[in-house]
């Protein structure tokens, strides 16, 4: 828990509002390997973390609502009448778009002040956005007593991301944000949202994650193109999604997919399958083979799907020849943010070191470096 963020959140929105807060914390997430199978109702192996966003709520006694960011050093006034996407709103839409669902519902939530502040980096495949969402409408449940299961909160945050933000992000990021458990990753059924939950010892070994710090400015818009190919694909094959498919539908009818739609079913339905192994991996607590799904993860990542970028690749190419790095691979929608490395301990800081400079050198840019823990979902903090 990060003690100052709270503090800070506490006292600014004191300050600001004259009232005593709720003080919500929701986690980013990190995912082991199932990368874009969520929105093909396939499967992925996420955690919460220990980095999230705080944020403060309380009623106001005004006609308006207001929010602080504190982070952006921002604020937003607005009624809760008529709640329209912001074009270029970034924040702004996630928080509109949550309230505006609640309503959609037929809820009725009266004018609420908010402050938050996140130590998830931005852009790093943390999904800070989820994490933002979903304490939003934690927050708005719980100090109107909308009666919200988890479950109904997530498809709100979700579906605040399609219409407000303009993402047609899969269940994942909600899902493993809002039911995370502390030292454990979520086997999670994108179509059915059956978890199986996996307690994670690593032993000698630590997933280390490396941002690049870079951002192409294509995650949204080509993944809503990744989503679109996809389900191109499922209906050549006849199918509701990919998640009905297999490897051998898809090959007896290849002459009816364009090679490029080819190439991404292909990517999910082998991926949906590294999931489950993976899954067995750490049941058997074989980390060598986990750490081979996760280099055939980023393979298929780069030269299928496509969403991969030169850093990204470069950062687990640095591995490969590393016999104290069992694993690595791109994490999140892709075209920047993190690589997921599975890494002996005793080596870290030494790693650190050589790849920081080996980075720099070749792009001329500084990556940086998160350890992080695996957290309890969104809740109350005070």
């Amino acid at each position: 828990m990060n003690s100052t963020l709270k503090h800070n959140v506490s006292s600014i929105f004191k300050s600001e509002f004259k009232t005593e807060p709720k003080l919500i914390f929701s986690p980013g997430r990190i995912n082991l390997i199932g990368e874009h199978t969520d929105y093909n109702e396939g499967f992925v192996f996420p955690a919460a973390i220990d980095k999230g966003i705080y944020l403060a709520i309380e009623k106001s006694n005004t006609k308006s609502s207001k929010v602080i960011a504190i982070d952006s050093n921002d604020s937003y006034e607005f009624t809760l009448e008529d709640l329209q996407p912001i074009t270029n709103g970034g924040w702004k839409n996630y928080v509109l778009g949550v309230i505006a669902e609640i309503q959609n519902t037929g809820r009725s939530i009266e004018p609420v002040n908010i402050v938050f502040s996140g130590d998830i980096p931005i852009g790093a495949g943390l999904s800070s956005s989820a994490a933002l969402e979903n304490a939003v409408v934690f927050g708005l449940n719980t100090i109107f007593n909308l009666g919200l299961t988890k479950e109904e909160m997530i498809y709100i945050s979700q579906k605040a991301e399609h219409h407000f933000v303009g993402v047609n992000c899969g269940i994942m990021d909600q899902y493993a944000s809002m039911f995370g458990q502390k030292d454990t990753a979520l086997l999670l059924d994108c179509k059915t949202l059956e978890t199986t939950t996996h307690k994670i010892d690593l032993g000698d070994y630590t997933l280390l994650l490396i941002n690049t710090n870079v951002s192409h400015n294509l995650a949204d818009s080509e993944y809503n193109k990744r989503r679109a190919s996809c389900e191109r694909a499922a209906r050549a094959l006849g199918k509701d999604s990919l998640r009905s498919a297999s490897k051998k539908d898809l090959l007896y009818k290849k002459s009816l997919v364009t090679n490029d739609d080819f190439n991404k079913a292909l990517y999910v339905l082998e991926e949906n399958e590294r999931v489950k192994s993976a899954a067995l991996a750490i049941s058997n607590n074989d980390l060598k083979q986990l750490g081979q799904l996760l280099y055939q993860s980023h393979e298929g990542l780069s030269k299928h799907y496509k969403v991969s970028c030169s850093e990204l690749d470069f950062l687990v190419r640095a591995t490969t020849n590393n016999p104290d790095i069992l694993g690595a691979r791109m994490m999140g929608g892709g075209f920047g943010g993190c690589t997921l490395n599975l890494i002996a301990r005793s080596v870290v800081d030494n790693f650190k070191q050589k790849i920081s400079t080996a980075y720099r050198k070749k792009f001329n840019l500084e990556c940086e470096f998160y350890s992080v823990q695996l957290s309890k979902g969104t809740h109350i903090i005070s």
